[in-house]
């Protein structure tokens, strides 16, 4: 079609996390969705395109009749072209295939009942490619997908000729995909209407037919920081569909339209990448570091025209090695699809799990969020529910894929997990009752920009002026008081239970809050040998205590499983003539850690002497968790604080508890003892 215009592509794309608070999915439509859509339904001749992901749509449908309305009659009047992809909004390359389609299945026939067209478009949940998805993508229905000019770029295509869409194939099957313009996401809403209109017009300049792409998150038109009064209250959104409607070198366009209208640019073949910030945020701390001065040197100008096809961050997958935590539960929910039950109620559950926001962490807080790992972890519990009933069951085997093999019992109230590259630690203590995970906390760690909270002065709101438009989040500014400096302290060793120190006298409340105490063995993060035997598991490693010289040291860990928890013993002896503290360190995740009382009391940091056992009670769940021992021991407790980032600024969060019992030994010490749950 050569008539010299430029066809604008806008998308929007819409998510809620599964089971999101009712508060929050509130704010989203009332500050978003609901302004959003009204102001688009008086302009039925912008033609734009939208993916709502299906938990999100089930929620707008049933609670928000007003909002629905509008999305409908948009739909009606042709101005909405909706797009697919996974039902709950999964990561496609991160579930089995036998998934990826089912749930891309699954709301497409959504769609298609709600709005009376069954999409061809898919929407590509946060842009994460692998070549490996085209087969799933097209037998499921999509004839094209969304990805960033990134994508490309860093597979040496240059900027200047990705107004349009390209072809891919693997093993024969054929996928059109559009290169998202990193201008438009960086100008749309945030740059004033004029400049938004040249960045639509610039990004196409010189092609015949040329597009202009967009398809970002509809948050940014009111839930981001500052964006609901520029986008509404100041009139942005309704000013920039006027200019657009206005300006006649701009025409309106589906992507399924554009699609039918106009030839390939060619074809394309494109590495395993997300867009640039995800590889940046995938990154251990110091690599996203290192990658961060390597680009300040380059200079911001010549790194996005040369440098960024050759300097890029990790995959998305990289989450599951940087964090443990994030790695469990994949595994978990690999495993669950690999188990399945051909239920609905089970599958269900399974794709609910497979939400992406739970494994991953960048602007948004994600993994950090303890209540987005306690809906994954419900779902988790639901299936390993409904697969094993009542029956008990004792296995063994490598879930996490990590080499090194896990025990997983499974009673009638609880499933407990332990694994052997950790100290023969819990990693898993499930409640199958209440369908929740007392071992569900997080380990803290360094992140990149913990470097700019301590270095960084904070901007006051508003400095900008308002025709220079407003920041984005990825540009924001934000305020962090001294408790937040404070709270950032770092672990060597993953936060599991059952995790064996070997310290002197400097293992004291404040050294095991800051992680600050010396420890003398290498029993904490090091792997065990592993032995199963019926109800019973054991887990032994020849290691050493470092004091004046290496002394051979030898930790025997003996569980035994019941229906409410597991009966341990543990023994330990070394060749070291010299006094120590044995440490055996517990950590809990409680979703109210204000209601949870510790021996009756509110929970707050404390030092408690000569006790044998402790009780932390749960009004949350109903349960009480018991730990027991036949030695006296003295109890250190303390809260486990994590600082993260969110789109409003920095977070402490509370993750759970660090509970610590002493024990002094000199060459030897047998402690025996039980975690029970039981109802309060």
């Amino acid at each position: 079609m050569k008539d010299g215009k430029t066809r604008l592509l806008f998308g929007v794309h819409m998510h809620q996390p599964v089971d999101n608070f009712d508060e929050a999915v509130d704010r989203a439509v009332t500050s978003c969705y609901a302004p959003f859509f009204a102001t688009m339904r008086r302009y039925p001749s912008f033609r734009f395109s939208v993916h709502c992901s299906g938990w999100l749509l089930q929620k707008i449908e049933s609670g928000y009749p007003g909002l629905y309305a509008d999305m409908r009659a948009l739909a009606e009047a042709g101005s909405v072209e909706f797009l697919t992809a996974g039902y709950y909004e999964p990561v496609l390359s991160a579930i089995p295939p036998e998934d990826r389609i089912a749930q891309i299945r699954k709301l497409s026939e959504r769609v298609e009942t709600c709005f009376g067209r069954r999409p061809k478009g898919l929407w590509l949940t946060e842009r994460v490619w692998e070549s490996g998805l085209v087969s799933d993508i097209v037998r499921s229905g999509a004839h094209y997908a969304l990805v960033d000019d990134y994508h490309f770029i860093v597979a040496g295509f240059g900027r200047e000729r990705l107004g349009g869409y390209f072809f891919t194939e693997e093993g024969g099957e054929r996928l059109a995909l559009f290169p998202i313009s990193k201008d438009l996401r960086y100008a749309i809403p945030f740059r004033p209407v004029g400049q938004a209109i040249e960045a639509i017009l610039s990004t196409a300049e010189g092609e015949e037919g040329g597009a202009a792409i967009l398809f970002d998150d509809a948050e940014k038109f009111g839930m981001w920081p500052g964006t609901y009064e520029w986008v509404h209250e100041k009139g942005w959104l309704e000013r920039f569909v006027e200019a657009v409607l206005q300006e006649g070198r701009i025409e309106t366009e589906h992507y399924g339209t554009y699609l039918l209208r106009h030839r390939a640019k060619g074809i394309a073949y494109l590495p395993d990448v997300s867009y640039y910030e995800m590889g940046e945020w995938s990154l251990r701390a110091d690599d996203a570091l290192a990658l961060e001065r390597l680009k300040a040197q380059m200079g911001e100008e010549r790194f996005w025209r040369e440098g960024v096809k050759f300097l890029r961050g990790g995959v998305w997958k990289n989450f599951l090695v940087k964090y443990d935590e994030s790695n469990r539960l994949h595994k978990r929910m690999v495993e669950c699809s690999k188990r399945r039950l051909e239920s609905e109620e089970y599958l269900d559950a399974l794709y609910r799990l497979q939400t992406n926001d739970v494994f991953w962490h960048g602007v948004f807080g994600g993994l950090y969020l303890p209540n987005l790992r306690d809906n994954a972890y419900r779902y988790l519990i639901r299936c390993e529910n409904l697969r094993y009933g009542e029956t008990r069951a004792l296995e063994e085997g490598d879930v996490d894929m990590d080499g090194y093999e896990e025990t997983k019992w499974v009673g009638r109230d609880v499933i407990m997990r332990l694994e052997s590259r950790f100290g023969g630690q819990l990693v898993e203590f499930c409640d199958r009752k209440n369908l929740f995970n007392f071992q569900n906390v997080l380990t803290r760690r360094k992140e990149a920009y913990h470097e700019k909270l301590l270095r960084s002065s904070p901007s006051s709101p508003g400095s900008e002026r308002e025709e220079e438009g407003i920041r984005t989040i990825h540009h924001a500014a934000h305020r962090a008081d001294d408790s937040i400096r404070r709270a950032l302290v770092y672990d060597w060793y993953v936060k599991n239970s059952f995790v064996d120190h070997i310290g002197d006298h400097t293992l004291d409340l404040e050294s095991f809050r800051g992680c600050s105490f010396r420890e003398y063995g290498d029993f904490a993060n090091q792997p065990f040998m592993m032995e199963r035997k019926k109800r019973e598991v054991r887990f032994v490693r020849e290691g050493g205590i470092y004091d004046d010289t290496r002394y051979p040291t030898r930790l025997c860990k003996r569980y035994r499983f019941f229906d409410d928890g597991v009966l341990f013993r543990f023994g330990l002896e070394s060749e070291s003539p010299h006094i120590y503290e044995y440490g055996i360190e517990l950590n809990l995740h409680f979703a109210d850690l204000e209601a949870v009382r510790l021996e009756g009391e509110p929970f707050r940091p404390s030092t408690r002497h000569e006790r044998r056992s402790f009780t932390l009670e749960d009004p949350y769940t109903g349960r009480a968790l018991t730990f027991e021992t036949d030695h006296f021991f003295t109890l250190l407790a303390v809260p486990l604080e994590t600082v993260s980032q969110s789109e409003e600024g920095f977070e402490r969060m509370v993750q759970g508890v660090s509970l610590m019992a002493i024990f002094p030994f000199r060459r030897n010490v047998a402690i025996s003892g039980s975690l029970k749950v039981r109802n309060v």
